[in-house]
């Protein structure tokens, strides 16, 4: 069984975070695709988050129709702040059968050098990299930021970019529309906007 890892807050999930998942189970040798949810990214502050089970039943909403994604919330009793090395050996623990993989965006590959034990994760593990949705100007940018190591990266052969479709939609865009009462349902699916509306998130 090869599994792709999708790490984020999922604050909410959205429609972006969906197809780019979807696309990796269908367009690559994934067998499925893992949402895990993050209780607290080391690299992110957490003072915004919903409490993890809320985050996580969006998730179960999102994606309760498609047999190739799957929710995990392995994460959450992990010690904190939770790093993917040691999620990526406790999972090998409890499905010592299954090969897994990362699944990230390509500003997230520029930034890998920053992660806890990055050598070790890119030795031992395949990452799928999707295309960031950037202007012309921010990828020239970008690239003028990119050193030496993180060149390495992108030419590793462990690494795979995937020309999956991307939406310049985020979750932290979501949650500022709901506060100034805008209008999100088609940035979420209907499961997802349903329960954030009934419980009355991001108003405040």
């Amino acid at each position: 069984m090869k599994v792709g890892l999708y790490f984020g807050t999922y604050n909410p999930i959205h429609v972006g975070h969906l197809i780019i998942a979807n696309y990796m189970a269908d367009y690559t040798d994934l067998d499925e695709v893992w949402f895990v949810v993050s209780p607290q990214n080391p690299l992110k502050q957490s003072n915004s988050l919903l409490a993890d089970y809320h985050r996580l039943a969006m998730v179960r909403v999102a994606i309760e129709n498609n047999n190739h994604l799957k929710d995990c919330d392995i994460e959450f009793n992990m010690p904190k702040p939770s790093y993917t090395s040691d999620t990526l050996i406790y999972l090998h623990e409890k499905h010592p059968n299954y090969e897994f993989s990362l699944i990230m965006g390509e500003d997230n590959l520029r930034t890998f050098h920053k992660w806890k034990n990055h050598e070790e994760i890119i030795t031992n593990h395949h990452i799928y990299v999707y295309p960031r949705a950037l202007t012309e100007q921010e990828r020239e940018e970008s690239e003028l930021k990119t050193n030496q190591q993180q060149h390495a990266f992108f030419n590793h052969p462990n690494v795979h970019f995937c020309d999956a479709p991307v939406m310049k939609v985020s979750s932290s865009f979501i949650r500022k529309a709901v506060k100034e009462k805008k209008d999100v349902r088609y940035l979420l699916t209907e499961p997802v906007y349903k329960y954030l509306t009934e419980m009355n998130f991001y108003k405040s």
